[in-house]
């Protein structure tokens, strides 16, 4: 049997990220069931919105930064980096990059989806909306492009876009 102190870093990370998103598919799944795609969208939304300000909190208490503000984009990576490496897990297949004028880049690949509970043309994505919590929580004001309204996959043919930051606000 392996020990947990032998576990690597990434082990961990992977392990306890697997472990949350299975639970919030699962949470989403019986909302769902329970109440119908309308109310599980709207649920799943106040949800990420609550939890994006005690998160954020932490991750940068984690971070060493506590109540320091983020003033400007290099500022902005150097928290967005290891907060996505601590909670964004790598079976999501995520690319973020950060472009010169303050914009974060997204792109997930295909196949790590809501799409198997069958409500794909129904559902509200919260992952983009899970950053624009954080950015609000951050006080760093924000203008994603595409707007993410049900699921860009779908609509688009793929998952990508970005959001241009803006640190005046």
């Amino acid at each position: 049997m392996k020990s947990i102190e032998s576990f690597t870093h990434k082990e961990l990370v992977d392990l306890l990220n697997k472990c949350w998103m299975t639970h919030d598919s699962m949470w989403f799944f019986n909302c769902l069931q329970e109440f119908g795609i309308e109310t599980a969208n709207r649920i799943n939304k106040a949800s990420i919105q609550s939890l994006s300000a005690i998160e954020i909190k932490r991750i940068k208490s984690a971070l060493g930064m506590n109540d320091k503000p983020i003033k400007n984009f290099e500022e902005f990576k150097e928290f967005f980096i290891p907060a996505s490496h601590l909670v964004i897990p790598d079976f999501m297949n995520v690319t973020w990059d950060f472009l010169g004028d303050n914009t974060l880049k997204w792109e997930f690949d295909e196949g790590n989806c809501i799409s198997r509970l069958g409500v794909i043309d129904e559902y509200e994505c919260g992952v983009i909306f899970r950053v624009q919590c954080w950015l609000d929580e951050l006080g760093i004001g924000y203008k994603v492009n595409p707007e993410v309204e049900g699921c860009l996959m779908l609509s688009n043919g793929k998952c990508s876009g970005n959001i241009q930051l803006d640190f005046n606000k």
